[in-house]
């Protein structure tokens, strides 16, 4: 006769959940992710939000900039499969206002200014402005593609750089050092950039503080470049100059409560070219 065994059957696990994480386990997480940003935001890009409408309409005032800081750094070796090349003629780019003196803040406190243009010469390249035409080694350029003429207080200046000097004294009666200098850099009507300096200009040709005023530009002083606008809000130059705690607050429930009806959606991700 056959000999049968039973088998006992064992019950059904039940289903086993995700393990928990514990409280140190979360604060963990938490804590490299925001090492991770602030490594990003400190080395290899920058926020940065624009104040004014000197780019317009490339650039609207309450852009927020993604800014690159790597390719236009020295190379290191520690990050060798990093791009890294030399600002090229039409870049925007970002960097340090050249000044004999940093600027004062609204508190008096000594501060250098930030500014995001375009580049409009490298060294070697001969500028100049004719009826508010740029010329750049002797070719006209086209005007920027979301450039804009505005009204301006000196379009003759502006318009006819270098054949004109600008006001041989600046706001706080100080003699500036650009107007002296500007003379020896002219050779037949062209500003001949010199070496290791470069020559900005806003897209906004009439509604921009920039090198015709102020002077060339070190190869130091650039910082990078931006990449992208990852939120734009619409905004005044007066509402982002307000000095003050009180004021900061005021903007930021004025953001909080019209962030939906003012933000530039269609500008979002819009990338800075």
């Amino acid at each position: 006769m056959a000999r049968t065994s039973a088998v006992a059957s064992n019950p059904p696990r039940a289903a086993e959940g995700p393990p928990s994480e514990t409280p140190f386990e979360a604060l963990a997480s938490i804590c490299s992710v925001l090492v991770v940003a602030l490594f990003i935001l400190t080395l290899l890009a920058q926020n940065y939000v624009i104040p004014s409408g000197s780019m317009e309409n490339t650039l609207l005032v309450g852009d927020h900039l993604a800014a690159d800081r790597i390719t236009f750094a020295p190379p290191a070796k520690w990050m060798p499969l990093v791009h890294y090349r030399e600002p090229k003629r039409g870049d925007i780019v970002i960097f340090i206002r050249p000044a004999p003196e940093p600027e004062p803040d609204a508190a008096g406190n000594p501060q250098y200014l930030t500014l995001v243009k375009r580049l409009i010469g490298v060294p070697g390249d001969r500028i100049h402005l004719t009826n508010g035409v740029l010329y750049v080694n002797g070719v006209a350029q086209a005007a920027p593609r979301e450039g804009r003429i505005s009204m301006s207080s000196d379009p003759a200046y502006v318009d006819n750089f270098p054949s004109l000097l600008p006001t041989l004294a600046n706001d706080r009666g100080a003699v500036d050092t650009w107007v002296i200098q500007l003379p020896s850099l002219v050779q037949d009507g062209d500003l001949v950039v010199p070496p290791g300096m470069y020559f900005m200009m806003g897209d906004n040709r009439h509604g921009s503080y920039d090198s015709r005023y102020w002077g060339l530009v070190p190869r130091a002083n650039i910082m990078g470049r931006p990449l992208f606008n990852y939120w734009s809000f619409k905004s005044s130059e007066s509402d982002l100059e307000q000095p003050g705690l009180g004021a900061h607050i005021a903007w930021m429930g004025h953001v909080a409560l019209h962030f939906f009806t003012d933000t530039r959606w269609s500008r979002t991700f819009h990338r800075t070219r």
